[in-house]
């Protein structure tokens, strides 16, 4: 079955960090640039990252500086390190695989994505 899998969402309090896979099966990552997504209650989902097969790497200025997109392509996975986490990043979180990166928006030519995972950062 081809399909990107988002797992390592959770509550956490501010400040706190954590990692965010994106797992393909059915298909290799390898050639595809990866897009990290999310979607606040109430508002649009907007793209915060993206890491192309070359490993160029781009971020929203939101995010810059406190989350770090990579991938391992002997796993079939990529990340999303996100540390120094504040309310605001609260959302459900997406990947989504494509041709290349199109800044850190997003992916071109998105071909899969992934079903989600929460993040909720609380004390």
């Amino acid at each position: 079955q081809v399909q990107l899998v988002e797992s390592g969402g959770g509550l956490v309090q501010p400040g706190g960090s954590l990692r965010l896979s994106c797992a393909a099966s059915g298909f290799t990552l390898d050639n595809y640039a990866i897009g990290w997504f999310r979607q606040a209650p109430g508002k649009e989902r907007e793209g915060i990252s993206c890491i192309s097969s070359r490993r160029i790497t781009y971020y929203a200025d939101s995010v810059k500086g406190r989350f770090t997109i990579s991938r391992d392509n002997a796993k079939n996975t990529a990340y999303l390190q996100m540390n120094s986490l504040k309310p605001e990043d609260t959302a459900v979180y997406y990947c989504a695989a494509g041709s290349f990166c199109s800044g850190y928006r997003s992916p071109t030519g998105i071909k899969y994505w992934g079903k989600g995972t929460l993040v909720t950062v609380s004390s």
